[in-house]
């Protein structure tokens, strides 16, 4: 037993036990020789004589070592004590995020989301190191004093180049947060951590894990097998495009989770900007991290809340520019919600579609499928988006044969193409044409085949030439996890 007060490496002394688990314990020591604080991990002896527990602890120390980041923390020393070995690790004073979860509850949301864009660039840095993290849970990300998150404790962290210490069949990390295929014992690669980072997310925005049950193994079992209850319905003032967000870093299948944590952080930063808008307002960590958006994300917050001094200065200057331009602007006729976030077609021209154009279509259900989020499958912004509701048995589930989505083009078009941008690909659709609304699918016009859509699908139409008023989507199979996503939808001639 290792007592307070105690000289480790004959230079740290032992203050107090801030930590442990089932291979170390963790303490708050003290270095004279720089005259600050460290943090002790001291793996415990009894284990210490197993060479494959051993390596693994000398691998923590090898692969955070090389990871200089601000939102890692930093490992300082290492070595052994007398047959024990021990890593060092910067002090941080604050709290964990599971304690600042336990304390206050669900988080405001985009403090939450700052949260998840920190931990998100911690694994960043992981990830381009080839060091995946393994354990991604509140747990083991530390708040400090000034608000910001750093990722620790990566004991389980393995190389994805590495072989033998973490084979297929053995199941690591903490199974409230556990991917489904790390439970089920599959290789684990960095896709693993990105979804236990979108179930840290959902656990921040409702201030409980996704799934309980009596044991671990159960639990482990409901993120293979149960799908991920609505985020909305447990937070109903979030945004679809947090919600889509959080829907597709937990995606079962990695072939429909975000393919990096890049992608994923790209993404929480243009949410995070986008909620700043919506309540006009950031605090803490938000505005932090809110100031270090990159360029192409910065754009979808407000100026005043990324700088705020400089916003002073610029308000002036606007009120000027104001002045003389006021009474052309007062002339302009609304254009509609802009341009489409779909890819270019050489010799094809988008529809200009107005702001309402877009309407859901559910005539065999309840007439209604998330019919106030229409307008964000034209809206331009590929983080906003229109789902449909979720049907666990499928259409024949409900007893329908589909529903879907269509846009009213204002007048007769001839539609050449429907360009479809979604994060649930593997649907089958195909798109029909009317000039009203029918009640029922079988009195409008197929205009295309019926396809499998990928993430980013052109759509290919044939009228003869005909104009019709309204185009539709129409979703007659559903992906795995029984919903489809729409991130943007455009019509093109």
């Amino acid at each position: 037993m290792t007592v307070i007060g105690t000289l480790i490496g004959d230079r740290f002394r032992l203050e107090e036990k801030v930590g442990s688990g089932g291979m170390s314990i963790v303490y708050r020591a003290f270095d004279p020789t720089l005259e600050r604080h460290v943090a002790i991990k001291l793996m415990h002896r009894d284990i210490s004589d197993d060479a494959d527990q051993l390596e693994r602890f000398r691998r923590e120390a090898r692969a955070v070592a090389q990871l200089n980041h601000p939102h890692v923390v930093t490992v300082i020393d290492a070595g052994e004590d007398d047959g024990a070995p021990y890593i060092v690790f910067e002090y941080v004073e604050g709290e964990t995020l599971k304690d600042r979860i336990r304390r206050l509850g669900r988080l405001p949301v985009a403090e939450a989301v700052a949260y998840a864009v920190e931990i998100g660039r911690a694994l960043e840095c992981a990830h381009a190191h080839m060091l995946v993290h393994r354990d991604v849970k509140p747990q083991n990300v530390l708040i400090d004093a000034d608000g910001r998150a750093k990722v620790t404790d990566f004991g389980i962290a393995r190389s994805l180049e590495a072989q033998g210490l973490t084979a297929a069949g053995r199941v690591l990390g903490t199974t409230d947060y556990v991917s489904p295929e790390q439970a089920l014992g599959h290789e684990v690669t960095a896709q693993s951590d990105i979804y236990s980072l979108g179930i840290v997310l959902y656990e921040m925005l409702t201030g409980e894990a996704p799934f309980k049950a009596d044991t671990q193994v159960a639990v482990a079992m409901k993120h293979v097998r149960e799908p991920l209850p609505d985020v909305q319905r447990r937070r109903p003032e979030i945004s679809a495009a947090l919600a889509a967000v959080v829907e597709r870093s937990t995606a079962k299948e990695t072939r429909n989770r975000y393919a990096t944590v890049a992608e994923m952080t790209h993404d929480l930063e243009e949410v995070l900007a986008i909620e700043a808008a919506r309540s006009g307002e950031a605090t803490g960590e938000a505005t932090t991290v809110l100031r270090s958006l990159s360029d192409d994300t910065a754009d979808f917050a407000p100026q005043r809340l990324r700088h705020p001094r400089r916003t002073l200065f610029l308000t002036i200057a606007v009120l000027a520019v104001v002045a003389g331009t006021i009474a052309f602007f007062a002339t302009r006729t609304e254009k509609g919600p802009g341009p489409a976030a779909t890819p270019r077609s050489p010799g094809l021209d988008a529809v200009v579609l107005s702001k309402d154009a877009a309407h859901d279509y559910d005539p065999e259900g309840d007439g209604e499928e998330s019919r106030s989020q229409v307008q964000f499958a034209i809206d331009g912004l590929p983080t906003t988006v229109w789902d449909t509701e979720t049907y666990e048995g499928g259409f024949e589930g409900s007893d329908k044969s589909g529903v879907g989505l269509y846009v009213n083009a204002g007048s007769r078009v001839a539609g050449r193409q429907m360009d479809v941008v979604t994060s649930t690909p593997g649907f089958k659709a195909a798109v029909y044409a009317s000039d009203s609304v029918p009640g029922r699918i079988q009195d409008w016009s197929k205009v295309s085949a019926t396809i499998t859509v990928k993430p980013q699908q052109a759509i290919q139409l044939d009228t003869a030439g005909q104009g019709f008023r309204n185009y539709l989507l129409w979703i007659s199979e559903l992906p795995e996890g029984g919903k489809v996503t729409i991130k943007e939808l455009a019509l093109k001639r």
